[in-house]
């Protein structure tokens, strides 16, 4: 049976394919009495279009959402907020070509092995389409989570070969004035060149976003088997296109002496708490106190604007033409995604939190 909900007590459920009629959600679980203005919604899901640069789809909708319930005056009223946004510039004629066979390291080979049917135009519910209803409610986690001061905000920090040289040295908030992200100027410049080159060669890209969430409370997290960092590696790892997590030092931490890694305590404000950050803010699957910080990878996206050979449904080599409208790179476009999936884990592990002490 197909998955299409997540989280426990603040949960999300998406339902509709990237050709169909629409894409929405019901979010249940969120507390009566949150003010979510629709204009900070519509902020959010821009953040998401296309905006019309060229490493971008060419696929570009409103995507207003439509609230069937939940709602009034953009004040939760403690009910199922159920939504939906329709797809106004579908084009599954499209994917017509995609029919005769599959694409490589697409889902749609996977997806019809499991389910005995093909993915549908576009790649159905396997398409980043779906991922604006994540958008969508994440802005509503952000504003419950905002009420205990917690924020989210990530960067691009590499685009293929092209990385940030040097994390310590910049200023996330720079991010927000970049069209890819990144907090790096020089950085961006050699990203975005590295983008028209494999632009003009119907090639892609992946690359890494970081994500920072700060001012989590001590004591969040459910060991042993909902460990705070494992909930956001399988939020993380459900988003199309993303290959690895890490959090803290990572996969760094491997190579590291104990010594090097060691996050020593110390008196800060009348606080005790950590005073470095290895760790990226999680000690045994509960938050220290410290700003949560950890790395997503995304693979390079699967469909080429260039012949790739491949088989037909009876095993024939055949050589695919391109077709349809895609990203050169979905890194940039995944940030406010990538916020959005770490929020609702914030806000489903701040509800959980409520039952577990007096």
């Amino acid at each position: 049976m197909a998955s299409n909900t997540f989280g426990k007590l603040f949960s999300l459920t998406t339902f509709g394919e990237s050709h169909g009629e629409a894409v929405g959600g019901v979010i249940d679980g969120c507390p009566a009495g949150l003010i979510v203005p629709q204009d900070f919604i519509a902020s959010e899901l821009t953040r998401r279009r296309p905006g019309g640069e060229f490493w971008a789809t060419t696929r570009d909708e409103d995507d207003d959402p439509i609230f069937l319930s939940g709602l009034i005056d953009h004040t939760t009223l403690g009910s199922p907020i159920a939504f939906l946004i329709q797809n106004k510039n579908k084009r599954p004629g499209d994917y017509q070509p995609y029919e005769e066979g599959w694409r490589p390291s697409h889902a749609d080979f996977t997806w019809e092995k499991k389910f005995g049917m093909p993915l549908g135009s576009g790649g159905g519910r396997q398409s980043a389409r779906e991922t604006v209803a994540r958008v969508v409610a994440g802005a509503f986690a952000r504003k419950l989570i905002e009420q205990s001061g917690i924020t989210v905000q990530s960067f691009t920090r590499s685009i293929g070969s092209e990385a940030i040289a040097d994390i310590a040295a910049i200023n996330p908030d720079e991010a927000n004035h970049d069209p890819l992200g990144c907090p790096d100027k020089e950085a961006s410049q050699r990203m975005t060149a590295l983008l028209r080159k494999l632009k003009e060669e119907g090639n892609t890209a992946g690359g890494t976003i970081t994500c920072l969430i700060r001012n989590v409370p001590q004591g969040l997290g459910e060991p042993v088997y909902d460990k705070l960092h494992a909930r956001l590696a399988y939020a993380m790892l459900s988003i199309n296109a993303v290959r690895g997590f890490e959090i803290g030092e990572g996969f760094r931490s491997a190579v590291m002496n104990g010594s090097q890694h060691n996050d020593p305590y110390g008196l800060h404000k009348n606080a005790i708490r950590p005073i470095s950050n290895h760790a990226g803010g999680v000690l045994g699957g509960i938050s220290s106190g410290e700003t949560i910080w950890f790395t997503v990878a995304f693979k390079p996206v699967s469909t080429l604007m260039q012949p790739q050979a491949t088989v037909n449904k009876m095993g024939e080599t055949i050589v695919m033409q391109p077709s349809g409208r895609h990203d050169v790179c979905v890194v940039p476009r995944a940030r406010v995604v990538t916020e959005a999936m770490a929020a609702l884990v914030v806000a489903d592990m701040l509800l959980l939190s409520r039952n577990s002490k007096l």
